[in-house]
């Protein structure tokens, strides 16, 4: 007597279709640069603009401030890969990344666009922070740490304080002040001037 073949497991919902992801994340940006705000921005008109079903934004994104930190994410430059043999070398990797998206923030109006709306929204912009600042925070401390370890950096230094010693001056002329100048020499002057004030007396 045969047995009847068991039945495949039934498998749940569709694969993400990441050409479609993009469409409503470009979507998102065109509609921003072309001066629409945040808060008039819903789901419904990004579908329609986008030319999806709503449900098929509302099966990827829960919500508006979902979407919309995935949007902020497109906007961001790939984690850098670093060597790991030079702490100096490292250092100045991560500030080169930072540096790009400060000449980035200046030459492109839906980064400065997207920037500014997010601010406005506290509870959008916190988690942005604990999803993306964060992890670049805890690149430059792993580093830092790592310098610790093998001698190249006092042990007796806050690591976070090393961190803001870092990365401060690259946000202020970036974020904060339009004039100042990105040189290409600038991260590695950064942090040859604090490695001189952090390294082992």
């Amino acid at each position: 007597m045969t047995h009847p073949r068991a039945a495949a497991p039934e498998r749940r919902g569709r694969p993400r279709n990441a050409a479609l992801d993009t469409a409503v994340v470009e979507t998102v940006l065109r509609l921003l640069e072309e001066g629409v705000t945040l808060g008039e921005l819903s789901m419904e008109r990004i579908a329609r603009e986008a030319g999806v079903g709503k449900a098929t934004v509302y099966r990827r994104w829960p919500g508006k401030e979902a979407l919309m930190l995935d949007v902020m994410r497109s906007l961001e430059h790939a984690a850098p890969e670093l060597a790991g043999e030079s702490v100096r070398d490292d250092l100045v990797t991560l500030l080169e990344t930072l540096r790009r998206r400060g000449l980035a923030k200046r030459s492109s109006a839906v980064l400065r666009t997207v920037l500014a709306q997010i601010k406005a929204h506290p509870g959008l912009w916190q988690e942005y922070h604990e999803k993306v600042v964060t992890a670049r925070r805890e690149a430059v401390h792993a580093v830092l740490r790592r310098g610790v370890a093998t001698g190249e950096i006092r042990s007796d230094l806050d690591v976070e304080l090393m961190g803001d010693l870092i990365v401060s001056p690259m946000l202020s002329r970036a974020m904060f002040h339009e004039r100042a100048e990105l040189p290409e020499d600038l991260p590695g002057k950064i942090v040859d001037a604090v490695l001189e004030g952090v390294r082992p007396r």
